[in-house]
């Protein structure tokens, strides 16, 4: 009996792997803010019901690290701002940053030997969706005083405070109506606490357990 011939579609053939997917780390603006209030289980559940997979939460301030599907983060930033828009009842604006952009912001020394973002001398990162104009960034400069500096690179805004955020005559609001768009800021602790989870190489302090 004549041995079965087997087919050339069957034989060789490589070996595939599914290929990882890409992380993302959204930073939300207005979560646990101005009276709205969100529980970190949801705020899973609700990243999960879009499909996303390993969906952890950082703190409580609207940090969401997630894997996805697709490398396109401005069509992630519609769609999970529309699904928490339908959810919440409020616009919650979405800003995506990679693992390795992630890194980049929270290592840029926006304020070289100042001691901005050591113990006593905050410092903020202010996250945009498009670079800021030009016009915009010497507006923003042109604010320095003794107690507030600036700095932007890319689309990130650094605000060293010598003061507490509380005290300083500077606002949030204030830095979104200088840039015209929205912004969501971060205590630069965070970042770095951040770059670390998504990238134990990223030097930093040592992440902390997610929040709960």
């Amino acid at each position: 009996m004549a041995a079965k011939r087997c087919s050339l579609s069957t034989v060789n053939r490589p070996l595939r792997f599914p290929l990882s997917m890409p992380r993302f780390i959204a930073f939300l603006r207005a979560i646990n803010v101005g009276g709205h209030t969100v529980k970190m289980q949801a705020l899973r559940e609700h990243f999960e019901t879009l499909g996303f997979n390993a969906v952890e939460t950082f703190i409580a301030s609207g940090n969401v690290l997630f894997d996805a599907r697709t490398k396109d983060a401005a069509t992630l930033e519609r769609r999970i701002e529309r699904h928490l828009h339908e959810a919440l009842g409020y616009e919650v604006a979405t800003f995506l940053r990679t693992p390795a952009e992630l890194a980049a912001t929270a290592l840029h020394s926006a304020f070289p030997a100042s001691g901005a973002g050591e113990p006593g001398y905050p410092l903020y990162i202010a996250f945009t969706r498009t670079l800021v104009r030009d016009e915009a960034e010497r507006t923003l400069l042109g604010l320095r005083t003794d107690i507030d500096d600036f700095h932007v690179n890319g689309r990130e805004i650094y605000w060293a405070c010598r003061s507490s955020i509380s005290q300083s005559p500077f606002t949030g609001g204030r830095l979104e109506k200088i840039i015209g768009m929205p912004a969501t800021m971060r205590n630069v602790t965070t970042v770095r606490k951040l770059a670390v989870m998504v990238d134990p190489r990223t030097p930093g302090s040592p992440p902390t357990t997610a929040a709960s």
